[in-house]
């Protein structure tokens, strides 16, 4: 009796949504009619055998689950979310951005003030036998005193009335009692064991800014920045060490070379040197 009676609530929950919201459907005439009979045959068990109970259970309990598995799917089929079709027109590509052609080396060696000079005279230091002292014109008022660690490796004598390249803003530096105002540019070996001045090309403006890139980059050279910013932001030393020759000698910022007016900065003869 209480397996009938419970088989009964378990149709009565089959045939009902699980849901505790809203039912999404109303009831099912084909459901009522197989419950009800299950309900009245539950009630009048007493006048039953076992084997009677069965063989009227069985059926009615055959009808209500195949009526339920149809319910459960008409159910979730009313809850499923149809995609639109797509549509069948193409579709617009999006722009690619713009390109900003940012280059933080290039920027930043750009912003080295970086000069044709002229070395008008050159001596001795008299106190550090490995320094050279020289008098520049970079095409300001008044010459430029710079001493340079070049004794040993080029003769005094091949500095007087030179061209030159000079990196001119960086901070003056006290060298064994001579004020040194700016940087002679020159290749060297691996070893440090040959070194070479950089050469401006025939017919450089005295004075003109050198830039890396393309001839007409030039209108494109940002304005140097200032002894303390090329120390604060330690300018020199991030670009430095990207600076080299090529196998033919020309002066290079990674693929851009460094040029004058005339031409390309080189160097007599050291090859895939570094320079400073």
């Amino acid at each position: 009796m209480a397996a009938a009676i419970g088989f009964t609530r378990m149709a009565f929950h089959a045939a009902m949504p699980c849901s505790s919201a809203a039912p999404r459907f109303h009831t099912r005439p084909e459901l009522v009619f197989p419950i009800l009979q299950l309900k009245n045959a539950a009630f009048s068990l007493k006048a039953l055998k076992v084997g009677s109970i069965n063989c009227s259970i069985l059926p009615l309990r055959s009808r209500i689950f195949c009526s339920s598995a149809d319910v459960s799917h008409s159910s979730s089929s009313s809850t499923t979310v149809v995609n639109p079709t797509p549509s069948t027109s193409p579709s617009i590509p999006d722009e690619p951005a713009p390109s900003t052609n940012v280059d933080p080396l290039r920027d930043n060696a750009n912003a080295l003030d970086i000069r044709v000079g002229r070395i008008i005279k050159a001596w001795r230091h008299p106190e550090a036998d490995s320094l050279y002292v020289e008098e520049v014109d970079v095409g300001e008022p008044e010459p430029r005193t710079i001493c340079s660690g070049l004794v040993g490796f080029v003769p005094l004598e091949e500095l007087q009335d030179r061209n030159v390249v000079v990196l001119a803003n960086l901070k003056p530096r006290n060298m064994r009692g001579i004020k040194s105002n700016g940087m002679l540019l020159a290749a060297s070996d691996a070893q440090h064991e040959h070194v070479e001045l950089l050469l401006p090309p025939g017919g450089s403006a005295l004075g003109e800014r050198i830039w890396f890139g393309l001839e007409e980059d030039k209108h494109e050279q940002q304005e140097a920045a200032t002894p303390n910013q090329v120390q604060k932001k330690k300018i020199w030393e991030y670009v430095q060490p990207h600076l080299k020759t090529t196998s033919s000698c020309e002066a290079v910022l990674g693929g851009y070379p460094m040029r004058t007016s005339a031409g390309i900065i080189v160097c007599k003869s050291l090859k895939d040197a570094n320079i400073s």
